[in-house]
């Protein structure tokens, strides 16, 4: 099994579009209700949909980046607001908050090894 995409709601698509676009990612679907994008590494994807209204999303976006700090720099030089730069987490990540357009939250990271091996992990044999 694999995961195969997250879409979140946006309230205004063209400039969503643009936003992402910006970010780095490669835009395989458009359409005025609906946009895919891929990530400029890997398989992995996530959508977007239009909403009429803002919708109070908790979720939590995760794009992972090996070199973060410079990342960042780039983003932060094309005019891309921080809520947070790039701060060592005691979770052992190591990440940076931004929102959208819409107000949906994206949290920037790398983790290395302690993404899917923390020293909490949970060993089960199955």
């Amino acid at each position: 099994m694999n995961l195969n995409q997250v879409t979140i709601p946006v309230t205004d698509m063209p400039q969503a579009c643009s936003f992402y676009l910006r970010m780095g990612f490669k835009q395989i679907v458009d359409s005025p209700h609906y946009a895919r994008f891929a990530c400029p590494v890997g398989q992995s994807t996530f959508s977007l949909a239009l909403t009429d209204e803002a919708a109070n999303n908790p979720s939590v976006i995760y794009f992972e980046h090996e070199q973060l700090d410079g990342w960042v720099r780039e983003l932060t030089d094309k005019g891309f607001e921080f809520e947070q730069m790039p701060t060592d987490m005691h979770y052992l990540w190591r990440e940076a908050v931004l929102h959208d357009p819409s107000g949906n939250k994206i949290k920037l990271y790398w983790a290395g090894e302690n993404r899917l091996n923390p020293p909490w992990r949970v060993n089960k044999t199955v």
